[in-house]
């Protein structure tokens, strides 16, 4: 097996990002040429045409609507040359938490090449300005349910198609951590059990730590505030050398009992008293304290993970944050070549062999696209934003991402992009329109008015209500306590006003939107969102909060949870 060569990798970076217009276009034409003959291109007249001018002008921009018909023959179990001459092995399946529909993203092998190569792009940078040695890394990883479809494939999410994938394991083997739970904890079945495992086999492993990592940040806080609530079962399980009867899975308790070993009074007492000190200062500096060798903790967090930094800072000490790259189920799209930037100032250079890019030009703050043409890669403007569109190696043919990037700089000729939001994801009742980042820095605000009473905001969504008239924002939190009516009325006035731009003020004043309402939801609510989410055939490893709601399901759920309600008294004059 060749070994793994950073130096080299940053090397062919560097000089494809130099030429990224050359390689677009040699990308596409790979492309169209494998898939000249499939029935989609066909039909559009492109004729074994793999220039962008005529592709462009053959092939129409579509969502995932208009290409749903050609997926649910493959879906069914039509096996002709559909969307790719290169065969569908898997898809990719998404939870439909957000949309209330689950969607099916094919996959094959040559997305997952791409995905390998730009994975090992991804590590020489980090491993660059971190570089780990002989040690192992906390990585909580999970699978999703793996359903099988009607013509036979398998449907499972994203992360658990590269986990179980045999070409995925052995490219990534010069470059693959050590990781401290065995493959069973990572595949297990049910996500709680699965994360009891993984906190098990990190404290075991303790003092061999180097790297905690997951999907997202959002994950990793989860992980920790599950520690709070479970380290006195852990340290016991240490103690004895067996495994807790929450842990009723046998491959888990097979494997669990392979990695314990034995029993080990003396760490068992050691994490103990390092817990007892922690839950006396609030668990700050947890990660370090546990794991004192940990170098850097690495998991995506910008756009909506951004909301989870200040608690991950707080488990995470002097640990560095690496933010992880820009991807999603259709494409690798990004990757960050400035690991040690703070999070908040990281963006993502664009990948011009991973895929085909296109830019649709957008109308200021309210993501309208305009009728320009899309842009490529090398035509994009400085402090502009676009939303994406990607024709990949799997199928996917001027496939809107419904993302929203702003475009910060060039890294040689390759864009550097930072992610905005999702365009279908944003508070709109009248003349108003407010971003998942609008609601991030209101909800910020808003929640320093609980610093008095020593609460915080655990997690929150929101809602466009428009059940009665006028409609108003409704939204959704969960505190870490019990906060006062006093200190939460004030706060659903603070959400109010931090949605003051002069659209929402009118609106306001006017009373075509009404009064803010704050609902407090019980302890717990968003892990039962999670559940829904994994029951849903999504993985816990790929789970974001939806920050405005739009799935029945999801909104019953929150709404059976709602213990108090506010409603702003703040007068928009």
């Amino acid at each position: 097996m060749e070994e793994f060569n950073g130096v080299r990798v940053i090397e062919e970076f560097e000089a494809m990002t130099k030429d990224a217009e050359r390689v677009q276009t040699e990308c596409l034409k790979k492309i169209l040429e494998e898939n000249g003959s499939v029935e989609y291109l066909k039909n559009l007249g492109l004729n074994g045409r793999t220039d962008p001018e005529n592709y462009k002008a053959c092939v129409p921009l579509v969502t995932y609507k208009e290409l749903e018909p050609y997926i649910q023959r493959i879906v069914d179990g039509d096996s002709s040359p559909i969307l790719t001459s290169n065969p569908i092995t898997t898809f990719s399946l998404s939870s439909g938490t957000s949309e209330g529909k689950s969607k099916f993203i094919p996959f094959n092998n040559a997305l997952m090449e791409t995905s390998v190569q730009r994975s090992k792009t991804s590590f020489a940078f980090r491993n660059r300005e971190f570089p780990v040695g002989k040690g192992k890394e906390l990585q909580f990883t999970y699978r999703s349910k793996q359903v099988k479809t009607k013509g036979g494939l398998v449907a499972a999410s994203y992360i658990t198609n590269l986990y179980t994938s045999s070409l995925y394991k052995n490219k990534m083997k010069p470059i693959k951590s050590v990781f401290s739970s065995p493959d069973e904890v990572m595949l297990g079945k049910d996500f709680n059990q699965s994360l009891y495992c993984h906190l098990l086999c990190g404290l075991i492993f303790y003092n061999e730590i180097q790297v905690i990592s997951a999907v997202f940040a959002q994950i990793v806080v989860y992980a920790f505030r599950t520690l709070e609530q479970v380290w006195e079962q852990l340290c016991a399980d240490i103690r004895a050398g067996t495994v807790s009867h929450r842990i009723t899975d046998p491959a888990l308790r097979t494997a669990m009992s392979t990695t314990l070993l034995r029993s080990n009074p003396e760490l068992a007492e050691l994490i103990c008293d390092k817990c007892k000190g922690l839950s006396s200062s609030n668990w700050g500096g947890l990660i370090p304290e546990l794991f004192p060798n940990a170098k850097y903790i690495y998991a995506k967090m910008t756009g909506s993970m951004e909301a989870y930094l200040k608690k991950l800072r707080h488990y995470a000490g002097d640990v560095p944050l690496v933010s992880g790259d820009y991807g999603a189920s259709e494409a690798k799209i990004g990757v960050n070549v400035n690991p040690k930037l703070p999070p908040e100032l990281v963006t993502y250079v664009v990948l011009p062999d991973s895929g085909y890019f296109e830019f649709l030009p957008l109308l200021e703050k309210y993501y309208k696209t305009t009728e320009s043409k899309p842009l490529g890669l090398t035509e994009v403007k400085v402090g502009e934003e676009y939303e994406m569109v990607v024709t990949n190696f799997a199928g996917l043919y001027r496939y809107r991402l419904g993302d929203v990037v702003k475009v910060m700089g060039f890294h040689n000729s390759s864009p550097e992009i930072k992610f905005v939001c999702r365009r279908n994801l944003i508070l709109n009742i009248n003349i108003d329109m407010h971003t998942e980042k609008d609601l991030q820095l209101a909800v910020e605000e808003a929640s320093k008015v609980l610093a008095e009473e020593k609460l915080e905001v655990v997690d929150y969504t929101s809602l466009a209500g428009l059940s009665m008239e006028p409609g108003h924002y409704v939204i959704f939190w969960e505190l870490s306590g019990e906060g006062s009516d006093e200190v939460l009325g004030e706060c659903c006035n603070c959400l109010d006003q931090s949605f003051g731009d002069p659209a929402y003020a009118f609106s306001r004043k006017v009373n075509t939107i009404g009064a803010l309402e704050l609902r407090i939801v019980r302890g717990g609510t968003f892990q039962k969102i999670l559940e829904h989410f994994i029951a849903s055939g999504g993985s816990a490893s790929q789970f974001k909060t939806p920050r405005c709601v739009t799935n029945q399901e999801v909104l019953q759920l929150l709404s059976s949870n709602v213990v108090k309600s506010y409603s702003s008294t703040t007068a928009f004059l």
